[in-house]
C-alpha cells in the first residue's frame, strides 16, 4: 500500500486472516493444481464408497468400477443437466493451459470504450446502489463512509475507493495484460494458483473474474468465477475516485479473507507496486507465454506482499 502512499484498498483487505498477511516462506510450495482437482474427486468418492460398494452387489456387478462403467452414459447425461454455466468472456482456451498453470494466449482485441453500450445484462451500474446526483455533491469523506455502509450487510462482499490515478494505471496495464494468474496461500497446503480476467463490459464498468487455476483446467470457458470485482466509473471524472465492488460466492472454496488477499496481489502487480520492474517482468512474460516465466518467481514475488 505504501508504494501508492495512501490505503487504497484498505476497506477490501482489513480484518484478513493473520496467515495471509504473513510474508514467511511457509507456503512457497505450490500444488499441482491436476493433483488438487483428482484429490477433491477421491475425497468425493470415498464418502459414497460404501453405498456404491453396495448398490453394485445390488445390480449383480463385480465392484464400484463396473458400476461406474454401466451408468458412465447416465452420469454424463445429469452433468451435462445439472447447471449451465456462464462462460467466461474471451477466456484462454483450455487447451493453451492444459499441460502447465502458465499461461494463457494474447486476449483477443477489446471492444473501443466508445463502441461499447452504456450498460450490460448481468453488470450493475453504479446508480443501483447510490443515487449519483446526491453523492455528487458530498464530500469524498462521505461518500467513502456511504459506500462502505452500503455493504456492511452482506458477509460476501468487497468495496473500496480508489484514487482515479491509481485506478488508471491498473487500467492501463490491465489492458496491456487482461490474464495473469496469482497464488493463493493455503495455511499448511502451501499454495492454490487462480487465474483471473479483465473484461471491459460497459463504459463505466471494468469487471475482474478469478477462478480456480484447477477448475479451468477441467471446464475451460465455461469455468465459474469463485469472486468478482467491479470498478464503477461514473464518479471518476467529477469525484476523483472509482468505486469497486466485489462478491465472493460462497462454497466456490475461497473465503472473503482470501478474495480480499487475491484482491491485494491484483493491486500490486497491476500497479507495480513494490519492486516494479520484477512485477512488470512476470506479467510481460506471461503475456508472451515466455518459458522464462516461473511460478517460483512468482511466488516470491507474492511473498513480498504485506
Amino acid at each position: 500500500m505504501a508504494s501508492f502512499r495512501v490505503p487504497v484498498l484498505r476497506h477490501v483487505i482489513s480484518g484478513a486472516a493473520p496467515y495471509l498477511r504473513a510474508t514467511q516462506r511457509r507456503w512457497a510450495q505450490v500444488h499441482d493444481v491436476r493433483f488438487l482437482a483428482t484429490q477433491q474427486s477421491d475425497r468425493v468418492l470415498e464418502k459414497y464408497r460404501e453405498k456404491l460398494a453396495r448398490k453394485a452387489q445390488e445390480e449383480g456387478l463385480r465392484d464400484i468400477n463396473e458400476l461406474k462403467e454401466a451408468y458412465k452414459d447416465k452420469i454424463q447425461h445429469l452433468k451435462k443437466k445439472a447447471s449451465i454455466p456462464l462462460p467466461i468472456p474471451n477466456a484462454p482456451t483450455a487447451s493453451s493451459i492444459a499441460s502447465s498453470p502458465f499461461p494463457p494466449p494474447p486476449p483477443a482485441p477489446q471492444i473501443p470504450a466508445e463502441k461499447l453500450p452504456s450498460s450490460t445484462p448481468g453488470i450493475k451500474t453504479l446508480s443501483s446502489y447510490l443515487d449519483l446526483e446526491k453523492t455528487k455533491a458530498l464530500p469524498q469523506k462521505e461518500l467513502e463512509a456511504i459506500w462502505r455502509l452500503r455493504h456492511i450487510n452482506d458477509a460476501q462482499s468487497l468495496c473500496a475507493v480508489i484514487p482515479i490515478d491509481v485506478y488508471r494505471t491498473l487500467e492501463a496495464t490491465a489492458k496491456k495484460h487482461p490474464h495473469f494468474i496469482l497464488p493463493l496461500p493455503k495455511e499448511g497446503r502451501g499454495a492454490e494458483i487462480h487465474l483471473l480476467q479483465w473484461t471491459f463490459p460497459a463504459e463505466n464498468a471494468v469487471t475482474v473474474l478469478f477462478t480456480h487455476l484447477a477448475e479451468f483446467k477441467l471446464r475451460g470457458e465455461f469455468s465459474q468465477p469463485h469472486t468478482t470485482i467491479t470498478h464503477h466509473l461514473e464518479l471518476a471524472e467529477d469525484k476523483g475516485v472509482v468505486l469497486l465492488q466485489g462478491q465472493v460466492v460462497e462454497g466456490r472454496g475461497v473465503s472473503v479473507d482470501e478474495a480480499k488477499w487475491l484482491v491485494m496481489c491484483l493491486q500490486k502487480f497491476y500497479g507495480f507496486g513494490g519492486d516494479k520492474s520484477e512485477r512488470k517482468r512476470l506479467l510481460e512474460l506471461f503475456g508472451k507465454g515466455d518459458p522464462a516465466f516461473k511460478i517460483e518467481d512468482l511466488v516470491e514475488e507474492a511473498e513480498k506482499i504485506v
